[in-house]
């Protein structure tokens, strides 16, 4: 028992250590220009490219992108900003505006929406703050999540900080700082919930953060091919209970790969069940709030003009739990077999990876997708949850914007209202899972 208590003590001061350690990190202030006013941070007026031994700079090789005038930097293709960073959460304020008319869009990491086109006219500046989630994959000292290889070469594991600007982009100050509490929501799913380091992949927690209000944040842990079993197996549930806090959230989304398993216990109603209450349970006993999720709908149309169900037991399975359980479900099973239908069997695919032989860099044969979503269909699908959020009055809702406006399930976006700026970075692999 004394063993026992030495090990806990040694844990809890490990942990308060690492949290005062990212509490205590500096405010960082970059002011870009020829003639930049420089005050508490520093002045960048060249294109200097990151290292780890400067710790900030321009990345990716996008410092040639970047033009400078007295007060800003100004860019009409995609360049990235990167900062060394600690594990923590952080406030970002960026000063837009210079000389001439802007439209801005800022992504964070891998590809997460933070500013949606914020336009500038000539001699205007604007003030926009967002919030965003640094993580890396250790935990108690000797503990890291087991990543996949193709997670190590993305940016949501670097040690850093990348803000992607893109449109005809003007800037003239970005400043970090860190933040001590906020409540955070952490993410466990499959493909269809991670956030994919490459276009035209995307999943709605990548543009989920852009409706809500700075008071929250996520940390995505979700991954491609996992499911409930691997998602604990690769230690992405301890790392994620060993940071929760009373008030965090943890949205549970699986279905897709876990239908696929065989063998006895394999049903719905076995180890997806059991695993699924396992993860609520643990989560309330850290005093975190779990959300269900039941699994986005795969696009395959009945000749009928209707969709074709496919995961079987497992949305009724989640369901079940839910109820049992009490806890909060936002049925994406349905609301996406109803937004699909709305849209149609040409339409839709319009949300997803489709693209004819040649459209990207590098791309052999045409991509045909019917499982993973591109930005459009993605940002479709937070929209949706976001409605379905305050329809249903759940206590999350005071989390949502005041501004977003209301959803018309019955009338969706259209692939035409579409006009964010498609990242630089390209890739046509297809992820694990369908």
């Amino acid at each position: 028992m004394k063993h026992f208590k030495s090990i806990f003590l040694f844990l809890c001061i490990t942990h308060l250590f690492c949290a005062n350690a990212q509490d205590n990190a500096p405010i960082k202030e970059f002011y870009f220009g020829t003639n930049a006013d420089k005050k508490t941070g520093t002045v960048i007026n060249k294109a200097v490219v990151y290292t780890k031994a400067i710790g900030y700079g321009f990345d990716l090789q996008s410092d040639k992108n970047v033009a400078f005038d007295d007060k800003s930097i100004s860019a009409k293709s995609p360049f990235y900003f990167s900062m060394k960073l600690s594990e923590g959460n952080y406030s970002v304020e960026v000063v837009l505006g210079g000389n001439n008319s802007g439209i801005t869009t800022v992504k964070a990491e891998s590809r997460r929406l933070m500013l949606r086109e914020i336009k500038t006219a000539p001699k205007e500046t604007k003030t926009m703050r967002f919030v965003v989630n640094v993580r890396n994959a250790k935990f108690d000292i000797n503990n890291t999540i087991n990543l996949k290889s193709a997670e190590l070469k993305g940016l949501n594991w670097d040690e850093k900080l990348t803000l992607e600007f893109l449109g005809t982009s003007i800037v003239q100050s970005i400043k970090v700082t860190p933040i001590s509490k906020i409540i955070t929501i952490y993410m466990a799913g499959d493909s269809t919930v991670m956030e994919h380091d490459m276009e035209p992949w995307a999943s709605w927690p990548q543009f989920f953060q852009n409706y809500l209000t700075t008071d929250v944040v996520i940390a995505d842990y979700a991954y491609s091919g996992l499911t409930l079993r691997s998602f604990e197996a690769t230690y992405r549930l301890e790392k994620i209970l060993y940071l929760m806090e009373p008030g965090d959230y943890l949205f549970i989304e699986f279905g897709h790969n876990d239908e696929k398993a065989t063998g006895d216990g394999k049903s719905a109603s076995g180890v997806y069940t059991a695993l699924l209450k396992d993860l609520i349970t643990k989560t309330r006993n850290k005093g975190g709030s779990p959300i269900l999720i039941t699994p986005v709908q795969r696009r395959i149309f009945n000749s009928n003009g209707t969709l074709k169900p496919t995961h079987g037991e497992f949305p009724d399975a989640m369901r079940k739990v839910a109820q049992e359980m009490q806890v909060p479900l936002i049925d994406v099973t349905k609301m996406t077999t109803s937004l699909y239908q709305s849209w149609g069997n040409e339409l839709s695919k319009k949300a997803f990876v489709h693209y004819p032989d040649g459209t990207f860099p590098g791309q052999i044969g045409a991509l045909a997708d019917n499982t993973h979503f591109n930005s459009f269909g993605a940002n479709e699908v937070a929209r949706c949850i976001v409605q379905n959020i305050k329809n249903a009055g759940f206590a999350f809702a005071k989390h949502i914007k005041p501004t977003v406006p209301h959803y018309i399930f019955k009338n969706p976006g259209k692939p035409s209202d579409w006009t964010v700026p498609m990242s630089a970075r390209i890739g046509t692999d297809k992820p694990d899972g369908e």
